[in-house]
């Protein structure tokens, strides 16, 4: 089924119609929030909505920001090259709205704060606060990956020039973001979650058309797609059901409870009653997605079970399957393949806007604010300036992909662990967050690092079989299944990298599921921190043996024992 795309000549003028039409639609609704909200007078207003949004919208918010355009793209590619068993993801995504809900939702909505990081500053101190905002600043901007790797995946495939995308990407976040402020984001997202939804079903309803729904699930399930029973419990092993329900539940609390993006959302609501209603709608619509991406993955190897169109070369890396099979079976219709490309963009503008909001708010909360006196308007000027200013910035770190996974890994657990230690642990204090913060970031640094550096061993990883049986052409060249590199990348030097990587690190040892790199970042932290917070607590502030009556009357009876033996 493979065969040769022209790239951008095979985009119709109706493609490109629909696809500008998705950024003037988002556009527009930023400058018509600035138009009617030009009389803000404050930041909370700018950053927060002036906390008068309901329940739906911030839902559908929550929703957008959650699905990048990166997960558009990459979860039909690992349901082809791995298997459905990601679609566990719902369950994980549902219990940690719960946690969310009953632990942070509460203490955050209640506490008159707009960045996360103050609470670390009411709780423990200004240094922890000041450490904790530095890294997840630097963590926010590595986050350009949002705009490049989508502009990169399609770039082959449609031809379109990678940085004009990239730019206009920018320019079109810059008009909501910086003019609209949160309800702008807000509402700009819950037309993007319209958009991303459609370009997916119009993906899978052609598939359907072409395929057969049984068709479909027979050739999944005899390509042992369909590998939902894994309920192996080794930790080494990449996706089984524990791995994905217990590291991927605490990675996405870690998101929903703490990250300053979704805390802005919900805290953006006009009760908390609309805070939880928007929370639990969110798992609604994350799941339909998530479904909807996973049947799209279902469909992309039913569709090329033959012809892999990436061992084939036709395609440079993996992430481009799904573009290249929109292009292959869409094309022919005028504006459904433009369709798709705006629902790709779509998950990009949502996720950039949702940074950026971020920054701003975290930029101006925590640097800006407590150094220097200003008027509310001028910090309204302010907020709007730095959103400008922080999407430009995007565009410095878009290659650093590497960099922005051992970020993510490597910061994120151990500032949910200092959050958990502070809201759970009542005698926690600022010198056992502080431990607990660097051995957490330590230990996340270490087995990231040595994940990074380790064998991937095909045994644990466990991808399935792709084949080329099918193609009516010739293949140009060979292509390691098993890793995700460039078709021009030979196999001696592929056998370089791994018999170096071998003798660097023990085979398996430093090589756990990275769904649990958080876990073990996060239960360092708690550990450490708890322990050095009781160790070094004030005795003043603690109950002693000495306070209790108990203690007195043992030691009473021991004495009276001791004076008649």
């Amino acid at each position: 089924m493979c065969e040769d795309l022209a790239g951008a000549d095979s985009l119709h003028i109706a493609d490109y119609a629909v696809f500008v039409l998705m950024l003037l639609v988002s556009a527009t609704i930023g400058l018509y929030y600035a138009w009617i909200g030009r009389s803000q007078q404050n930041t909370q207003e700018f950053l927060t909505g002036g906390r008068k949004l309901t329940a739906l919208p911030v839902s559908l918010s929550l929703t957008a920001s959650d699905l990048s355009s990166i997960i558009l793209i990459s979860i039909p590619v690992e349901v082809y090259r791995y298997g459905a068993i990601i679609g566990y993801a719902c369950f994980r995504y549902f219990l940690a709205q719960v946690f969310t809900c009953e632990i942070f939702l509460p203490v955050f909505y209640r506490l008159p704060i707009t960045s996360t990081f103050q609470y670390l500053e009411l709780r423990y101190n200004k240094v922890t606060r000041l450490l904790v905002t530095f890294l997840a600043i630097i963590r926010l901007l590595l986050s350009g990956l949002a705009i490049y790797a989508p502009a990169l995946a399609l770039n082959q495939v449609t031809g379109w020039n990678l940085w004009v995308v990239i730019v206009v990407t920018g320019m079109v976040c810059t008009a909501y973001c910086a003019l609209g402020g949160m309800k702008a984001v807000v509402w700009t997202d819950v037309f993007q979650v319209g958009i991303m939804l459609a370009g997916l079903l119009c993906v899978i309803s052609k598939c359907l058309f072409l395929e057969g729904g049984v068709s479909i699930l027979s050739n999944s399930q005899q390509g042992g797609r369909l590998n939902f029973l894994d309920f192996d419990l080794n930790p080494l092993r990449r996706h089984t059901f524990w791995t994905i329900s217990i590291g991927g539940t605490l990675g996405w609390t870690m998101t929903s409870g703490t990250s300053q993006t979704q805390v802005q959302r919900y805290n953006s609501c006009k009760s908390i009653t609309h805070a939880r209603i928007a929370v639990f709608i969110s798992v609604v619509s994350y799941s339909l997605f998530l479904g909807s991406a996973v049947f799209s993955g279902l469909c992309l190897y039913s569709f090329y079970k033959d012809c892999d169109p990436w061992t084939a070369g036709k395609i440079s890396f993996s992430d481009q399957l799904l573009p290249y099979l929109v292009m292959d079976i869409l094309k022919s219709y005028p504006g459904l393949p433009g369709l798709f490309l705006a629902a790709v963009y779509s998950g990009t503008l949502s996720t950039v806007s949702s940074i950026i909001n971020t920054l701003a708010a975290v930029t101006l909360e925590e640097l800006i604010k407590p150094n220097v006196t200003l008027t509310d308007r001028q910090l309204l000027h302010i907020s709007r300036t730095l959103s400008t200013y922080l999407i430009c910035s995007q565009f410095q770190f878009g290659c650093l992909s590497q960099a922005r996974i051992i970020m993510g890994g490597v910061s994120g657990s151990p500032m949910f662990g200092l959050f958990v230690l502070g809201i759970l642990c009542p005698f926690a204090n600022s010198t056992g967050g502080l431990f607990g913060l660097a051995f957490g970031f330590a230990a996340s640094l270490f087995v990231s690092l040595g994940s990074m550096l380790s064998y991937a061993d095909p045994e644990m990883t466990r991808p399935l079989s792709l084949s080329t049986e099918g193609c009516n052409f010739t293949i140009p060249g060979s292509l390691n299944w098993t890793t995700d590199l460039p078709t021009q990348m030979n196999s001696f030097t592929m056998a370089q990298v791994q018999d170096g990587a071998t003798h660097l690190l023990t085979r398996n040892w430093h090589s756990p599921s990275y769904l649990y790199f958080s876990v073990i970042g996060f239960i360092t932290t708690v550990i450490v921190g708890a322990i050095v917070s009781l160790y070094t607590v004030a005795p003043s502030l603690m109950l002693m043996k000495e306070d209790m009556l108990s203690y007195h009357l043992f030691k009473l009876i021991k004495c009276k024992v001791s004076a008649v033996a």
